[in-house]
Formats: structure tokens, sequence, C-alpha cells
């Protein structure tokens, strides 16, 4: 059994209750160790500071950080730094990691991938860990990647989730980031695997430009949530605080999942160049080839044409004209330049 740790309550923040549940703002709490489990939705913040002096692990989930006052009580209560507090309200932070004496601060996105419309949903979760309590913020969007680990929780009273702390809950959550990451990475790669069969096979496709283009757009947002997120993870481990000493080994384990995702993006991103030059390519080769077969049909008629317009001319003294047969010589001959022009272009290999 871990040692009590004391979270003394902050008068200021007791007054000043916020019903959590308003504005669309949900908190979820669950309290746990390896003897007991316990899960609630909480109606007001008094309710979160109940479970300070809990011996086991907290971890408080905020869906929805649109309430400043919430935010700030929790903030007060557990001894937030004001940017601390500012930047979990900020939902365009740059994914990163902040070192306090009293916790750990990590911004990262959360992805997920829409088949419906085919678009990449980005949300940003904001991770507060401390001594014996995890915090993590959302943005009031529905749903998210973290059901596997609450059924983990609940489900698995022996498993090594319910009795290694809040370090390796913080190291479970931040892993299942992850995980969101490659699924998304695998939808991506079977629509650039399906693109490329079509390009391949001169399928008719509408628009494989604009479709290559918003592909590259997707992946070029994953590199965005991935890479800061590697950089951050690695500033983790060079952290020899008290709060990460026991998930080290996970965290490289993570740092190592994370660097082969950035690395998916960079050549899936190079894929889409490739398909593209390999569209253009394809579709200049095509017109090449129509303009070669109108050169060719040019150069046959252009003969064609001149005898056509030397005896079009009405003149009266065309000693031609006065030949029985002088129509037909004159096709018969129109006729085998044709063949032979035909037969020399063959023969060039021009067509």
């Amino acid at each position: 059994m871990r040692k009590v740790k004391n979270k003394k309550k902050n008068t200021q923040a007791d007054t000043n209750l916020t019903k959590i549940k308003e504005g669309g703002v949900k908190t979820t709490i669950i309290d746990y160790d390896e003897t007991h489990y316990h899960e609630k939705v909480a109606e007001n913040v008094q309710e979160c500071f109940a479970y300070s002096e809990s011996e086991s692990v907290t971890w408080i989930n905020v869906d929805g950080v649109q309430d400043p006052q919430l935010v700030k009580n929790l903030g007060m209560f557990f001894r937030l730094h004001p940017l601390l507090q500012d930047d979990i309200m900020n939902t365009d932070h740059r994914p990163k990691v902040d070192f306090y004496e009293n916790n750990i601060f990590l911004v990262t996105r959360m992805l997920s991938f829409r088949q419906d419309i085919k678009q990449i949903e980005t949300e940003q979760v904001c991770f507060v860990l401390g001594e014996s309590y995890l915090l993590s913020f959302q943005e009031d969007k529905e749903g998210d990647v973290f059901d596997a680990v609450r059924l983990q929780l609940r489900s698995k009273p022996k498993g090594k989730l319910r009795n290694m702390g809040e370090s390796y809950l913080f190291y479970v959550l931040l892993d299942t980031i992850v995980t969101s990451y490659v699924n998304v990475m695998e939808e991506i790669q079977e629509e650039l695997e399906e693109l490329e069969e079509k390009i391949m096979n001169e399928e008719s496709i509408q628009q494989p430009t604009k479709k290559l283009y918003d592909l590259k757009r997707q992946l070029v947002l994953v590199r965005k949530a991935v890479r800061p997120l590697l950089d951050a993870t690695s500033q983790l481990l060079k952290e020899e605080g008290k709060f990460l000493d026991s998930t080290n080994f996970y965290m490289r384990d993570l740092r190592d999942r994370i660097s082969q995702v950035s690395e998916g993006v960079e050549i899936a991103i190079d894929t889409c160049k490739s398909l593209l030059d390999l569209h253009l390519n394809l579709t200049s080769k095509k017109t090449n080839d129509v303009m070669k077969v109108l050169t060719v049909m040019s150069a046959i008629f252009l003969p064609l044409s001149f005898i056509a317009g030397v005896y079009g001319m009405n003149f009266e003294n065309m000693p031609e004209l006065k030949i029985k047969s002088a129509y037909f010589y004159t096709q018969y001959g129109m006729a085998f330049i044709a063949v032979g022009l035909l037969g020399w272009f063959k023969l060039k290999k021009w067509i």
C-alpha cells in the first residue's frame, strides 16, 4: 500500500462551487487501487476535492474546457500554475510538456478517422500528473479513445494498471492516444494503396490530384501531432523526477512507437508525392499519345490535301484533266502515298 499523500484543500475553491454538468461540461472521477474501484460523474467541483485524502489513485477526466471557472477551481485546489490553467483552456496549442514543482503538464492531440467523410478529426487533450492523481482535460467533442482503459480498470482488479499507480495510468493513456495515431495511419495507407492501384490501372478517377493533396494535408495534420509528442516524450525520459521513475522503461517503448509512427507519416507523404508525379506522368503520356496520333494523321493527309488542292483548281489548260481515267489514277496515287507513309512511320517505330 502506498503512503497517504496529503493534498491541502483550498477554501477559496470550496466556496466557489461550479456545476460541472452545466454548459456541456462533464467530469468523471475514477478512484482505484488493487483492492477497490469507484467511478462516478461529478455534479460539482466539491466532489473532486473529497478524494484529496485518498491513498489510492484518482483520475479526474474533464470533458469540455469551455468553463474557465471550473478549470480555475480545480487549478486552485490542485495548485496548478496560472500559465498551466491558461494552456488547458487554449485548444490550439502545439503538443508540449512542462515541468512544475508539484506536477507535470503535457499537451497532446487525439486523432480519429471518420469513414463517412474520409477525414481526420483532432481533439486537444491535456494531462496533469501529480502525486497520486491524474487530471485529463478534453475538448467538448463526442467520444474518446479511453473507453478501453476504463474497461480494463473496471474488469481487471489484479491487472498491472490497478497496481502500478498514477504514472503507469499516465503512460497507458498516452499509449492509447498513440494507438489512435497508428489506426489513423492505417486508414490513410489503405486510401493511398487503393488510389495507387487505380492510377496504375489507369482507371477513371474523379479529381485524383485533389484527393492526393487532401491526403497529404491530412498527413501533415498527423505530423503536427506526432513530431512534437516525440520531442515531449524525450523530455519526459530526461526528467528524473519522482512522478515517472517507475515507468521509464515503458516511456522508452512509447517513444519508439511514436518514432515509428513519425517515420510512417514521412513515408506516406513521400508516397503522396510519388503518386502525384505518377498521375501527372501518365496524364502527360496519354496526351502525348493523342498528339502522336494526330500528328501522324496530319502527316498523312498533308500530301493528300496538296494533291486535292492542285487538281481542284479550275484552270482550263490542265492536261491531266483530259485523261479519261485521271480521277481513278489520282485516287490510287493518294492511297499509295497514304499507305506508304503509314508503312514508313511503322518502320521508324514512330507509331
